[in-house]
């Protein structure tokens, strides 16, 4: 049985294909389109999954979409009205339940049955299908879904029931958001830079922001309404807010000074505090060792550690494409579930389930531009060598290779890679490469068999979702927090063996099987998809080398006309037109 997950028409739109309850494909349409975030009906991605599992649309047995549109369009009318101008086209488009399926059929040209699933079901499955767990509590935290914001569950092999929720308004998702447009930052894209900025301050807004939010006995809370206005304004908070915590509201350009952080840190507090006590609840109404936790909210990789270690369950698993793009996954393998009645215990090892591209069309423009590049095809075993020790040097890789990860993170397909000894690295990454915020840590790559030599982990971490401490002794100065922590990801042999064999020889020639892991793009940019966002990234940025499966461009090659290319490029990545990158060059 075919069945292909659809999450859209909000934000991080993907597409994901399950075959006898088997993940084989899953891919994001921002990656394609080039625009973050982007909402509408993932067709790129759904074509790309289609070849990735070699399938055709006349295959699919159904299609699985990742919320009840009826349920939302309830909550989205509560939200609106009476403020909704009926006269505008584009309004009552957005207000229009039958749309998923509309969009579905005829942007998809699927003719096929396409089924609901709850959007916090979605969520709660994506995790516990490929938990490996018998058995698990399940937790799902975010925005909103249709109504829930928050809600527990039990899973194991008979399906997943979810037994109680949190409703809209009261989200630990948009108390969270609201903080972070509030600091200056994006909502429902920049909730992570303000976990990064929390490590830098004080908690001392704490008892302030608990005001804000009251934590009721069992699964419940409330958030005090006086201080938030999440029903269409320009913001979502109130000037009420402004007065409680007696700090101006930070534009985007400001300076970030210590109140800042200390306002960050004290909403990380507070949240860590919250989550932590809903687990422990979980763990007491479901009796179970396990919890499977998924959601937006999921992404927050310090309140992760904390359940971990603070929390009542023996394991944890975390979806690591935990927000909106995972819930395609979810709808697929639980409508599987559902239809069939059968169980497929799996533990997701591995988040290459987008496409892989072929370097023919990369290397036919670079023979045809006479530009200088090796190919180690046919003698790939050396590829490993020469990169880590060019790392060694201290040259900025990017590294693109096989499956396109599926999620937020970089983990070795597409992936920027750099010397975490180095005390400068990470400014230079900062502000040559990345060019975003210099107070951004980044994370480490290392191989599995040695991890515990120098982060306090003793477990498999591979997908980058929790914190550790760096252990004493181990110089990292480049993915080191200022809180003496890291968002590890462990890198094992057998899932991904030319990642861990380029960390492993860069250990032989360092002593540290470690790099500086982090997304291939630039800031403001989804992370690269093809060959040829690879190579406009590397032509645009500060990189030095770009390595694409087998092959290897130093900049030192880099024809002197390809540097005034930058303004030429800019209406093809505004276009999202990736195959008109060849073109320029």
């Amino acid at each position: 049985m075919i069945i292909v997950g659809i999450s859209a028409f909000y934000h991080d739109a993907a597409c994901a294909i399950v075959v006898d309850g088997q993940l084989v494909a899953a891919a994001q349409e921002e990656r394609f389109t080039r625009k973050r975030g982007d909402p509408t009906v993932p067709l790129n991605s759904f074509r790309a999954c289609l070849a990735q599992a070699g399938i055709s649309i006349s295959d699919i047995d159904y299609v699985a979409y990742y919320e009840d549109p009826v349920l939302k369009l309830g909550r989205q009318l509560w939200m609106g009205l009476p403020e909704i101008p009926l006269t505008s086209p584009a309004t009552m488009f957005r207000f229009d339940a039958d749309r998923p399926y509309r969009e579905i059929r005829e942007r998809l040209g699927y003719d096929g049955p396409v089924i609901t699933v709850k959007h916090h079901e979605a969520h709660a499955a994506s995790a516990f299908y490929f938990s490996g767990f018998p058995e698990s509590g399940l937790l799902t935290a975010d925005a909103v879904g249709e109504w829930a914001t928050m809600s527990y569950g039990r899973g194991g092999p008979d399906g997943i029931e979810l037994f109680e929720e949190v409703s809209f308004p009261h989200s630990i998702g948009l108390f969270y958001s609201a903080l972070t447009s509030y600091l200056g930052f994006e909502v429902n894209s920049d909730e992570g830079k303000v976990m990064g900025l929390a490590p830098y301050g004080r908690p001392r807004y704490a008892e302030s922001l608990r005001n804000l939010i009251q934590d009721l006995p069992g699964g419940q809370f409330r958030l005090n309404l006086d201080y938030f206005d999440f029903c269409g304004g320009d913001r979502m908070y109130t000037d009420q807010l402004k007065e409680l915590i007696g700090l101006p509201p930070r534009l985007p350009d400001d300076p970030i000074e210590t109140p800042h952080e200390d306002l960050a840190a004290s909403l990380q507090s507070i949240t860590e505090e919250i989550l932590l006590a809903k687990a422990q609840h979980l763990h007491k109404a479901t009796g179970s060792d396990f919890m499977s936790y998924a959601g937006g909210v999921a992404l927050n990789c310090c309140v992760n550690t904390r359940i971990r270690r603070d929390g009542p369950f023996q394991d944890l698993f975390v979806q690591p494409a935990a927000g909106d793009a995972g819930g395609c996954v979810g709808a697929a393998v639980l409508a599987y579930h559902r239809l069939t009645g059968t169980f497929t215990k799996q533990r997701l090892t591995d988040a290459r389930l987008g496409p892989a591209f072929g370097t023919h069309d990369l290397e036919q423009c670079l023979r045809q531009g006479e530009v200088q590049f090796t190919s180690f095809a046919g003698r790939v075993e050396g590829l490993p060598g020469t990169v880590a020790q060019l790392l060694a040097d201290g040259k900025v890789v990017g590294w693109f290779q096989g499956r396109m990860e599926f999620g937020p993170r970089a983990l070795g397909a597409r992936s920027i890679l750099a010397d975490p000894r180095s005390g400068t690295m990470r400014d230079h990454v900062n502000a040559i490469v990345k060019k975003r915020e210099a107070f951004r840590p980044f994370a480490p790559a290392v191989a599995a068999e040695r991890c515990a030599e120098f982060f306090e982990l003793d477990r498999p971490s591979p997908f980058m979702l929790e914190t550790v401490q760096v252990r004493a002794g181990a110089s990292l100065p480049a993915i080191t927090h200022v809180d003496g922590s890291a968002r590890i990801q462990t890198v094992d042999r057998e899932v991904d063996p030319r990642f861990h064999e380029l960390l492993t020889q860069f250990g032989k020639i360092t002593g540290y099987p470690i790099l500086l892991n982090t997304s291939f793009n630039m800031r403001g940019e989804p992370i690269v998809c093809s060959p040829a966002d690879a190579l406009l990234c590397f032509v645009m940025s500060g990189l030095d080398v770009l390595v694409v499966d087998d092959l290897l461009l130093l900049r030192e090659h880099m024809p002197q006309r390809w540097e005034g290319l930058v303004a030429a490029v800019a209406p093809v990545i505004e276009r999202g037109i990736s195959s008109d990158v060849y073109a320029l060059f």
